[in-house]
């Protein structure tokens, strides 16, 4: 028997309850892995509040991303061995499997080896970030002295996607509700830092590009401010819309990019990892990046213990954090 993370009801962080459950022995293209730390995303939160696309089957699993040891093979895994860390890549269905545990089964195509000039709480959080912020390097094609807006940039995609820019030659603009954040923000690598509560977020970008545009707009909140990141747009300009966290409908903002021949795009790393070129590609390019430092893994707060997932959850959905928030086990 093992302990791990289950819930039973939808809710809050106080759903998350500590169970025993046989593990069992990994079935074909699977490995056992003892978990050693979990990076935490804003999609497991939602997943387990019942605000996600994909509703959980009751009492469902969770955790999909962090760093464990391999404790056991299943039959036909030859690339991997026993004794050997690695990365375990959120490439499944929420639910399907959960590492909030202190061993998992889980699919071998969904591992990678652990980079071995990172920390074990480095390693839990890379993959989720760098892949959904890859968008701008694939899709967008960012370059020297692009304009880049992105809000909730103290997230660890959004920071993500600073250093990324920034390894473009891009122009990083952080957007956040307040000041609160601007000075660490600045220190973390944006170029400039927006107060979307206190400063018309269109008319700065105008000032900053000289009256020329963002390049694109790296958005995980949607609802109606799409408007106005539209309207900061320029010419053939892209704004991504990875998440939901308004909580609203978001609606097209037609004028402001028909008039700009900008558009207007839905995004998942999971547009990545589904096809195995563009994965290995961005995998390298993300690979060399850390360990080049052009990119780093910006650890917010680590936890500790399996018992301390429900406050690690609180302090996830409080929005203090800056970076990635890790529990080690």
């Amino acid at each position: 028997m093992t302990r791990v993370i289950r819930f039973h009801e939808t809710g809050g962080p106080e759903k998350l309850k500590i169970e025993e459950m046989e593990v069992g022995s990994p079935g074909r293209g699977h490995v056992r892995v003892r978990v050693e730390a979990v990076g935490l995303n804003r999609a497991e939160a939602m997943y387990r509040a019942g605000n996600y696309p994909v509703r959980p089957h009751l009492p469902s699993l969770i955790g999909y991303e962090g760093v464990g040891t391999i404790t056991a093979l299943g039959e036909g895994v030859g690339d991997y061995a026993v004794g050997q860390r690695v990365c375990v890549l959120p490439m499944i269905q929420q639910g399907e499997y959960g590492i909030w545990a202190d061993e998992a089964i889980v699919p071998a195509r969904i591992l990678l080896p652990a980079p071995d000039f990172l920390s074990i709480e480095q390693a839990a959080a890379i993959w989720m970030q760098y892949f959904t912020a890859y968008a701008l390097y694939e899709v967008a094609h960012i370059g020297p002295n692009d304009a880049v807006i992105i809000p909730a940039a103290s997230s660890s995609v959004g920071i993500a996607a600073i250093q990324l820019c920034n390894w473009a030659g891009a122009i990083p603009i952080a957007a956040t509700r307040s000041n609160a954040k601007a000075a660490a923000l600045t220190e973390l690598g944006a170029a400039h830092v927006i107060a979307t509560a206190e400063e018309d977020l269109a008319a700065r970008v105008m000032e900053i590009t000289g009256g020329k545009g963002a390049a694109c707009a790296f958005d995980p909140v949607g609802g109606p401010y799409v408007d106005t990141l539209a309207r900061a747009l320029g010419e053939r300009g892209i704004l991504f819309v990875y998440g939901g966290l308004s909580g609203e409908p978001t609606p097209y903002p037609h004028w402001p990019m028909a008039f700009k021949g900008a558009s207007m795009r839905g995004w998942v790393a999971s547009e990545i990892w589904n096809h195995p070129h563009r994965f290995a590609a961005a995998r390298e390019k993300i690979l060399a990046g850390l360990k080049c430092g052009k990119l780093e893994p910006v650890i917010a707060r680590t936890f500790n213990g399996l018992e301390s997932l429900p406050e690690a959850n609180a302090f996830l959905e409080s929005n203090a954090q800056i970076g990635k928030v890790v529990v080690r086990f």
